[in-house]
């Protein structure tokens, strides 16, 4: 099977005609045409006046192509090449009768979509992924490259011609765990949201929040609870659980910790930390050595949240003062340890390099 990509913007292209954010502004010098696909020099398929990938309104040409099956599912197309051969075009189908062999998402609008498409198995590391259906709903070309190299997806350009052929694209889909990156950030951030994008395409997500089970007694805490699991796929599991080392001695797929500060103030409390004593700072430090010990030598893939905690005023208290040095100290322990880090504000990601 061979695709042309006539193009590969979003339902008005990329930038989109008369708009003037900063993202279609950026993209002004190297346009992205609106979305369609020549399969095989038979059938064009695209997406046309609508927004959002699928919507009302698309439509395939050539449907009729001798040999071939089109079936319409939700956003997108499923076409059966005569040889066999199978390509999803944007959606996510209900079912599926095995791995398709090139896939184009729309991963900007659902990056969870790749995750759950190699879960179910539709998507495999012989499946040419791309995104398609770029547009303005990312801020540049080169955060969406970096997404891709996360995702392990290609991205294709206008004019460029995928085929079913071996490529160093697919190639990459076999790198696996571990691989161990620290999302740095503050308040608001959005080191969360950055950290989840991180695993979106993971068929296999343990999502540990380390938090205080305090729910029923704090009304704001409970909300931000909730907003964060609204955010996560319902496939991945979640462990409420302090025990990560246990939890990174046994893992094998993705784990997504969140937080490494809620972390280490649960481990203060446990082992009487807090008010500085001899003790208390030696049961710590036998805990962090133990975390630190298992973010070593994990087998998983693992990306983790953590506050970046010395850039406000100096706390008022010496219980503040003592949190915010031991949690500099171990994201810096863990940050030596991880192939990656980067550091997010208001939104933004600064990679930080290798030490």
């Amino acid at each position: 099977m061979r695709v042309l990509v006539e193009g590969s913007g979003g339902p008005a292209g990329w930038p989109q005609p008369g708009c003037r954010c900063a993202s279609c502004l950026r993209m002004s010098g190297n346009p992205r045409a609106r979305s369609t696909i020549i399969v095989d020099d038979l059938m064009r398929l695209g997406v046309e006046g609508a927004e959002g990938a699928g919507a009302e309104g698309a439509g395939a040409e050539g449907a009729g192509a001798e040999g071939y099956r089109v079936l319409r599912i939700a956003g997108g197309w499923e076409v059966t090449a005569p040889d066999g051969g199978r390509l999803l075009y944007g959606g996510v189908p209900e079912e599926g009768a095995g791995a398709y062999d090139i896939a184009f998402l729309d991963l900007i609008g659902a990056p969870a979509q790749l995750g759950l498409l190699r879960r179910r198995g539709l998507i495999t590391a012989d499946t040419v992924t791309a995104v398609a259906f770029a547009d303005h709903r990312v801020p540049s070309e080169d955060e969406l490259r970096r997404r891709c190299g996360f995702w392990r997806v290609m991205l294709a350009g206008d004019g460029d011609a995928v085929t079913t052929d071996r490529s160093a694209e697919k190639r990459i889909e076999a790198r696996r765990a571990p691989w161990r990156v620290l999302v740095l950030g503050g308040a608001r951030s959005g080191k969360s949201e950055q950290a989840e994008l991180r695993v979106a395409g993971e068929p296999d997500v343990t999502y540990v929040a380390t938090g205080p089970g305090r729910e029923a007694g704090d009304p704001e805490w409970a909300a931000r609870v909730a907003a964060h699991r609204a955010r996560r796929p319902a496939w991945w599991r979640t462990a409420e659980t302090t025990d990560l080392a246990g939890v990174l001695a046994g893992a094998s797929g993705a784990v997504l910790i969140d937080g490494i500060g809620t972390w280490l103030a649960a481990s203060m409390d446990e082992c009487g930390a807090w008010d500085g004593s001899a003790e208390g700072a030696a049961r710590l430090a036998g805990r962090i050595g133990e975390l630190a010990g298992a973010w070593r030598q994990t087998q998983a893939h693992v990306v983790a949240v953590s506050d970046e905690a010395g850039l406000g005023v100096v706390p008022a208290t010496p219980a503040g003062r003592l949190f915010r040095d031991e949690l500099g100290r171990l994201n810096q322990v863990l940050a030596a340890e991880s192939e990656e880090a980067e550091l997010v504000v208001a939104g933004r990601v600064v990679p930080l390099g290798p030490g």
